[in-house]
């Protein structure tokens, strides 16, 4: 079961192969103070376990991110106008995007990974920045963007992994399914 309404995560999860349902959390819950991972993992686990107590018999993987400059989070923006402020703080810039990923079982457990990457912005021009806020492509994403969107021209990876950026890694969903002892979607697993 997945705790996302995120095309995304549900395109990774078919690309691995992993059969899936999708049933979102209505929220992230709670404000989780904190460390950049402690407040994903925190999110991912309040989602998982939204879910996991509407389908008890299910495995549940949730996922969370965030961006973050110079240490303040910049969450999904309310509008607009918060999507501009945001974009306009990261270009030119290098920030830190972190996702928590989550699995729970049925039984009680819990298999959890955070992990961060850096991206960099180049300067955005402003013909740019007012198309992309007028295709409205910022709402739902953190920072006001999504590395993988078509006209995000002006983000690149600099380290870590591009999953993370997206919202939920390959890597990391095959390894909690192994740790869990799962069928991993992947040769051998």
């Amino acid at each position: 079961m997945l705790a996302s309404r995120s095309p995304r995560r549900r395109a990774l999860l078919d690309t691995l192969g992993i059969e899936h349902l999708a049933d979102p959390a209505a929220d992230d819950g709670p404000p989780v103070a904190g460390t950049p991972a402690e407040r994903v993992l925190g999110h991912a686990y309040h989602k998982a376990t939204t879910v996991a107590a509407r389908h008890p018999r299910a495995w549940v993987l949730a996922g969370d991110t965030l961006v973050f400059l110079e240490g303040k989070d910049l969450p999904q923006p309310l509008d607009r106008e918060d999507a501009d402020r945001m974009l306009r703080a990261l270009s030119g810039r290098v920030h830190e995007v972190w996702t928590g990923t989550v699995l729970c079982g049925p039984d009680g457990e819990r298999f959890e990974r955070a992990e961060c990457a850096a991206v960099r912005f180049a300067a955005i021009p402003e013909a740019d920045l007012d198309a992309w806020l007028a295709s409205e492509e910022w709402r739902g994403k953190a920072g006001a963007y999504g590395i993988q969107d078509a006209g995000v021209k002006w983000a690149s990876l600099e380290s870590g992994s591009f999953g993370t950026v997206v919202g939920l890694d390959a890597d990391t969903v095959v390894a909690l399914l192994q740790e869990a002892g799962l069928p991993s979607g992947r040769r051998g697993g």
